[in-house]
């Protein structure tokens, strides 16, 4: 479904959705004065803060044009489609004013990139069901969705009013649930039907964030302004929420180790929360460096690694010593790590800070970088919030600002070819 023009100036005096401070750190946030400011305020501001366009990588007037068709269709008025591509493309050419520092190394990347259908939904958290299919949320679009990686084709469901899903995630009979993160509301989706079933927290206000089912398919959640731990069950139905044990830890990430503990990174204080799932007790174990994380990830030997994302780097924890470790990200204090994932004896996030955003892995054996731009099409617009593995050992990430879901496969160059 294309975003028209006229939804987008609707949208504009109604809301805007409030962006990551990381997208748009230490960049300024007004727009300079010229032909099309109006036009660019008012479409833009629909979907997110105008702040986000100066902290931008900056394009040539052809790559504004296929940036914005990602996002809205401005085709059926053509004088405000060039005021537009004429204001953004003068006062934002290229620029390398977040350059990321790219490592070289001896692994070569695939990446394999599907469009999804409605312009605008910031498709994010794509995650692969057990038939190859590949569930993604939309969420400024309301929906979550379906690809099929074999044919390009996604089938998109409508989620109750006002869910904006914050992530998907498929439970251990592979349904699709989401994360109501403006509604209140964690939900499942019937795919045969298009049906959601919808638990509604205490406070419709609260924000459910990230989902992880554990072994027993017992649900666990984290609210980020809330500053709240849920858990719920879904055969009966029963709800508990708990707080952090600080104000304004911003509950973010969340993980399930093998022995049953649940993780839950800190995106404003330099801390892991460690829960017990059967009573609900949150400790918080602070970062001895400070800083704070958004993801994370558990290694099989139980090594938790981490994004130190204002700090500008990586670490390790090992929750049986106590003992932390951090590396500094190959571009630096400013370079703020996002997404996370432990593959193939590395541990993979990107450097979200940077323009263009690259794709970064670590390998904890060599304690070595490489890193590579991910691309959108011909252009570089992020940002990567999350990823995930694929059974054939792939990563799946995304880009929000693109509408696409992403495929990369990883492979280690031959002795001869290195």
């Amino acid at each position: 479904m294309l975003r028209s023009l006229t939804a987008a100036l609707v949208a504009a005096a109604a809301f805007a959705f409030v962006a990551d401070a990381a997208l748009a750190q230490g960049q300024p946030k007004g727009l300079p004065e010229g032909k099309g400011k109006t036009e660019v305020e008012a479409i833009c501001s629909g979907c997110h803060v105008t702040g986000l366009i100066p902290a931008s990588l900056g394009y040539t007037r052809d790559h504004w044009n296929k940036l914005i068709a990602t996002m809205i269709d401005l085709s059926p008025s053509a004088d405000t489609q060039n005021a537009v591509l004429d204001y953004l493309s003068t006062n934002f050419p290229p620029n390398e004013r977040r350059k990321p520092r790219l490592m070289p190394g001896n692994y070569d990347v695939k990446f394999t990139e599907w469009v999804m259908p409605q312009l605008g939904s910031r498709v994010r958290d794509p995650m692969q069901h057990a038939d190859g299919s590949i569930w993604y949320a939309g969420q400024y679009g309301n929906l979550i969705g379906r690809l099929d990686p074999r044919t390009g084709q996604a089938r998109e469901y409508k989620l109750p009013a006002g869910a904006m899903p914050h992530t998907v995630q498929l439970d251990n009979e592979g349904r699709p649930w989401y994360s109501g993160n403006k509604n209140g509301t964690v939900g499942r989706i019937d795919p045969a039907t298009g049906e959601a079933t919808v638990f509604k927290m205490p406070d419709p206000k609260s924000d459910p964030h990230t989902l992880a089912f554990n072994k027993d398919g017992i649900l666990f959640f984290s609210f980020q302004a809330a500053n709240l731990i849920g858990r719920l069950d879904p055969r009966t139905g029963d709800l508990k929420v708990v707080s952090a044990p600080n104000p304004k830890s911003q509950p973010y990430d969340v993980k399930i180790a093998q022995d049953g503990t649940v993780w839950v990174s800190c995106n404003a204080r330099g801390c892991f929360l460690k829960v017990d799932p059967v009573t609900m007790q949150v400790t918080e174990i602070p970062f001895p460096l400070g800083g704070s994380t958004r993801r994370f990830d558990i290694a099989p030997d139980g090594m938790i690694w981490f994004n130190n994302s204002n700090r500008g780097g990586i670490g390790r924890y090992n929750p049986k010593t106590g003992e932390f470790k951090e590396w500094q990200s190959p571009s630096g204090p400013t370079s703020h790590p996002y997404g996370a994932l432990w593959l193939d004896g590395a541990y993979w996030y990107n450097e979200s800070g940077m323009r263009p955003d690259p794709l970064v892995r670590f390998d904890p054996a060599t304690e070595t970088f490489q890193s590579w731009p991910i691309p959108s099409g011909d252009i570089h617009s992020g940002i990567l919030r999350n990823m995930r593995a694929s059974r054939e050992g792939n990563l799946l990430i995304h880009q929000t600002a693109t509408n696409r879901v992403i495929q990369v496969t990883p492979q280690r160059r031959a002795a001869a070819a290195q």
